[in-house]
């Protein structure tokens, strides 16, 4: 299969391929962050291709698949930097509880040679969700009727693995954090103030900012804040697609990354990391297998492109 499609251009590489045959093209050590959502076994097929991930026959096969490509990450993470994995619980087939997904990432990544350093909890909105999902563990009625049968509005995590090793080029904030990304946005008066406060220690704003991007409950991520997908859609085979929010990928790399470092993605889908990436003055390098994704990421970094130019058209007339 190797590559199908590709673009390259200064700020990004988008390839369309397997990832396990694209990923040891790379060179070790090339990678100063990774984002991704891994495909969540049990419960989406995202293909009916025999090399997407989601179609393990199980479980524990998804695992033992997830393996080769977190040992691959893990090669091409630069020592002492962060890859990032978004995640939730999974249903078990049959509706009896919950498959500790998030849990089983956490060992797999510890025994191939990350630390774990903790996760975001993304708050969920229950009656938002009980409208989407239809669950009927998340209608007022079950309070009503078996309380016993109540349901969660499950949260999604972003947890973090930082590889064993010292960071050889720091993440340095000369003068601390300055942008904000997320619905609850600093006071005006922080903003007119601080935006260009060059001392750290008293940047009231860049304070605010930390306060909030080291809390362990993010909510006020905007859900719905994210990149075109509609038009990936296959009527036939397509059964889900739910682009990880901009405004979680945006607040990674803000925190865990320089200026011009390189984001990657093993699971591309529409290009969200990339576009959080460019975005912010980052590079991208993304690999996708599902074509429809492909084409879609490149659709909407091509758009992505156009609007920051005209910006920066706008900002300099």
């Amino acid at each position: 299969m190797a590559i199908i499609e590709q673009m390259i251009t200064e700020k990004y590489a988008l390839y369309n391929g397997d990832n396990m045959e694209v990923m040891p093209s790379l060179k070790n050590e090339s990678i100063h962050l990774s984002i991704y959502s891994p495909p969540f076994s049990d419960l989406y097929n995202y293909s009916s291709s025999p090399r997407d991930l989601s179609n393990c026959k199980d479980y524990e096969q998804f695992l033992e698949h997830y393996e080769f490509v977190v040992k691959e990450i893990h090669r091409l993470t630069i020592d002492g930097r962060i890859s990032a994995v978004h995640c939730m619980d999974i249903p078990k087939r049959g509706g009896r509880g919950f498959l500790d997904f998030p849990g089983d990432i956490i060992r797999l990544h510890e025994l191939i040679g990350f630390y774990y350093t903790g996760r975001r909890v993304i708050w969920k909105e229950p009656l938002r969700m009980a409208i989407r999902t239809r669950a009927k563990g998340l209608m007022h009625r079950q309070i009503v009727n078996d309380a016993a049968l109540c349901d969660v509005a499950g949260a999604d995590y972003l947890l973090t693995f930082r590889k064993i090793g010292k960071n050889k080029i720091p993440i340095n904030n000369e003068y601390g954090l300055s942008k904000y990304v997320g619905e609850n946005q600093p006071p005006k008066e922080l903003r007119d103030k601080y935006q260009a406060w060059k001392e750290p220690k008293t940047n009231k704003l860049s304070h605010y900012i930390w306060q909030r991007y080291a809390s362990s409950v993010w909510s006020d991520i905007r859900i719905n804040r994210v990149l075109e997908y509609r038009g990936a859609k296959e009527s036939e085979e397509e059964k889900h697609v739910c682009p990880l929010q901009l405004d979680v990928i945006e607040r990674c790399v803000l925190l865990w990354s320089n200026e011009s470092e390189i984001i990657f993605t093993p699971f591309m889908g529409v290009g969200s990391e990339i576009y959080g990436a460019i975005v912010n003055n980052r590079r991208g390098l993304g690999i996708e297998l599902k074509p429809t994704y492909y084409r879609q990421s490149v659709l909407n970094l091509l758009r992505a492109e156009e609007e920051a130019r005209q910006l920066t058209i706008f900002n300099y007339n």
